[in-house]
């Protein structure tokens, strides 16, 4: 029988929640004089790059000149720090990856609200071999961005297999919504948020580390 592992990216497999926070915050105060925190950002992670950039701003009152102008000027920060090397695989990812793919009853996806050309640069600064995965959905893919759970729903469709067939990796509160409401069976990594808001999660740990793929069907 298959089982189905889907992996989201940022916080999961690649450690980017604060060079995406350090990045979002240095367009903002070169092109609107305007500083923000990291805490500003953290109720619009994994929720896709036009919801993290516009979030604080909105809550602000600020109103942008163009959002896609912001996104894009994002973008290229983030990745010529990616070029710069400031980005490293998360604890475990790659051995995790390797293992399941090395398994005969696993699948393996990716399932991110990161525009492609975002997540692919990640990825690729991470050394991570995508033709290990099976199925690779991305925020310009999907009509609905996370916490809605089309984006797992179709990675689960695309792997031919029923959500409750499939584990979700997550480490954000609405990455973990979706997966819960696609109907798949959830682990949560405490890299962005701490246990307790990830507490509905069916299982939590605090590193890929502690993870193998005999862990993985005993969820299942």
């Amino acid at each position: 029988m298959a089982y189905g592992l889907v992996f989201d990216l940022d916080g999961v497999l690649a450690d980017t929640e604060g060079l995406s926070a350090r990045v979002t915050i240095a367009m903002y105060e070169e092109l609107y004089g305007v500083t923000f925190t990291f805490e500003d950002f953290v109720p619009y992670i994994g929720t896709g790059a036009y919801n993290y950039v516009e979030g604080p701003a909105k809550d602000s009152g600020l109103e942008l000149r163009s959002l896609e102008e912001a996104v894009e000027a994002r973008h290229v920060r983030f990745v010529e720090a990616l070029e710069r090397g400031e980005c490293d695989p998360c604890p475990g990812a790659h051995t995790l990856v390797d293992a399941a793919y090395a398994h005969p009853d696993w699948v393996l996806a990716i399932a991110t609200s990161s525009p492609q050309k975002k997540a692919e640069a990640t990825l690729k600064a991470i050394e991570m071999d995508t033709n290990k995965f099976d199925i690779f959905v991305n925020g310009d893919s999907i009509t609905h961005k996370k916490p809605h759970p089309e984006i797992y729903e179709r990675a689960a469709k695309d792997l031919g297999l029923d959500p409750g067939q499939c584990v979700a990796v997550e480490d954000a509160i609405t990455g973990l919504d979706s997966a819960v409401g696609a109907g798949m069976k959830t682990l949560a990594v405490t890299s962005s948020f701490s246990a307790d808001k990830l507490s509905h999660a069916d299982r939590v740990v605090p590193s890929l580390e502690v993870v193998t793929v005999d862990s993985l069907r005993e969820m299942l």
